[in-house]
């Protein structure tokens, strides 16, 4: 199984061989004795490459999780004696991973030389579990789960604009003033309609309809769009932190913004025990938790210091997630420390 999850890891049989300290002719008669064993091809292969069958594709999930479970239990059974060492699979959205959370792991990778990362940028939902990830960073409001999860902040849904966009277009005052305006559109923002809170006195959200003259499935194609004044869209607040600092952009309808987004760093219930997972969050946590501070800082300075409407400033704390306690379910808060020992 490791031989065949190092394949896939480093992209072929040679590489596979340096990593495990085998040759490329042991790696191969490794894996013809697998696909042997499983009675099914795994790989279909070329001279230069190979590919993945479909029986692979599901035998790689169950593979991982295995070879997961196997290291945390010998490193469960070390116990304090165990030092952090070993690959560590984080997994972050893309932009969020490249920005804010690639730095951070440069500066843990400088402190544990021991411990090697493997970062997978994906801007779609990812089953921990299934798919090997020991931590990850979450920008979305969490289902309810066994992970635990640790609460670094949150960030804003936002309108934005250029100011040469602005000078040279109608007001928007209101939600229903982006009706008369060039939309451009991001898959997970929606295509062909925005979301706002209701009104007051009513229960109702908003929904308001457009035809996009640009929808792009790039966060940096829309801000690079956005900046040279081809119209208005929405965002993350991280995404355009640094566009708002330089003026290049300006947030719109910030009192109709919907409530924010929590981030969280979470894990699968029992990995925090393992030394390279708990060194990673007792690391990372503080400094994102102190980036997100930041960011909220800097977005409360550009309001003039006043809030989106409805919304209250909350504290970052951490909650630990367990089964039936998200969602405005019962959580256990501590803002001023975080004990393994506690969460486990």
């Amino acid at each position: 199984m490791k031989v065949f999850i190092a394949a896939l890891d480093e992209g072929g049989l040679r590489k596979a061989g340096r990593k495990l300290g085998r040759s490329p002719a042991a790696i191969s008669r490794a894996l013809a004795f697998l696909e042997a064993h499983v009675g099914v091809t795994l790989l279909h292969r070329t001279r230069r490459s190979f590919r993945l069958s479909e029986a692979g594709e599901r035998y790689s999930i169950v593979c991982r999780r295995v070879i997961s479970d196997l290291e945390e239990a010998d490193l469960v059974a070390a116990g304090e004696r165990s030092a952090p060492r070993g690959t560590l699979t984080i997994t972050a959205p893309v932009t969020a991973g490249e920005d804010i959370l690639r730095s951070v792991v440069d500066a843990f990778m400088d402190a544990y030389p021991t411990v090697s990362v493997r970062l997978l940028l994906l801007d779609r939902p990812v089953s921990l579990i299934d798919e090997g990830v020991d931590i990850a960073l979450r920008i979305a409001h969490l289902a309810d789960s066994t992970h635990v999860a640790i609460r670094l902040g949150e960030v804003r849904r936002v309108v934005a604009a250029s100011p040469r966009y602005l000078s040279t277009h109608p007001k928007i005052e209101e939600p229903n003033d982006l009706a008369k305006h060039k939309i451009i559109a991001m898959t997970h923002f929606g295509i062909e309609s925005w979301t706002f809170p209701p009104m007051k006195g009513s229960s109702i959200p908003r929904s308001i309809q457009f035809s996009p003259r640009f929808v792009v499935n790039s966060i940096r194609g829309a801000i690079a769009s956005a900046v040279e004044g081809r119209g208005v869209t929405r965002l993350f607040s991280y995404h355009i932190a640094e566009q708002l600092s330089q003026g290049k952009l300006q947030i719109l309808l910030a009192h109709d913004e919907p409530l924010p987004v929590p981030v969280h760093l979470i894990s699968p219930q029992g990995r925090l025990a393992v030394p390279k997972v708990r060194a990673f969050a007792d690391f990372a946590m503080p400094r994102l938790k102190a980036h997100f501070s930041r960011l909220a800082g800097d977005g409360a300075k550009q309001l003039g210091g006043t809030q989106p409407r409805g919304q209250a400033s909350r504290g970052v704390g951490y909650v630990l997630a367990k089964k039936g306690e998200l969602n405005g379910h019962k959580t256990e808060r501590r803002d001023d420390q975080y004990t393994v020992d506690k969460v486990l």
